[in-house]
């Protein structure tokens, strides 16, 4: 469980001294806390299920780099290589995303099986994008799965 391995390396952090590492892991706990406390969890469930964990993490993920950004345009690079060192963190808690060139392996197979079908739409960008994202369940990058659609629906 993703919940209780932050929990066992919030301890490991203290022990190292790596205060990048337990203010992330802190926050983290803090966030699946709150939501094991806001009843969307069964009462006396002691940690997140994984999927949960998960999509904390990847909101947590998505929050940095907009602030990574954000600091960027400010001039704040020390706020940047803090965010960046916080997002490595959280990064290695997800599972492997999927490059561009499988992405496409997997959107090509789709497009042709439509085309099989009859039903493919060339100027229905944004429907494959769907369902691309729907087959793939969380293994790829939103932007990634927009780029490679968007790129075969302009070959086509």
């Amino acid at each position: 469980m993703i919940h209780q391995t932050i929990k066992e390396q919030i301890k490991d952090a203290l022990r190292a001294k790596d205060t990048i590492r337990l203010e992330t892991l802190r926050g983290l706990n803090a966030l699946c806390q709150n939501e094991l406390l806001s009843a969307k969890v069964p009462a006396g469930q002691a940690f997140l299920p994984d999927e949960a964990v998960l999509a904390l993490i990847k909101r947590s993920v998505k929050q940095r780099k907009d602030s990574i950004e954000q600091f960027g345009k400010g001039g704040r690079d020390d706020l940047v290589e803090k965010e960046k060192a916080e997002l490595k963190i959280l990064e290695s808690y997800l599972p492997q995303m999927m490059t561009r060139a499988e992405i496409a392996v997997v959107a090509k197979a789709r497009v042709e099986k439509l085309k099989s079908e009859g039903t493919f739409d060339p100027k229905a960008g944004g429907k494959m994008t769907g369902m691309i994202m729907k087959e793939l369940a969380g293994r790829a990058d939103g932007a990634d799965v927009k780029a490679v659609v968007d790129e075969l629906m302009e070959a086509k």
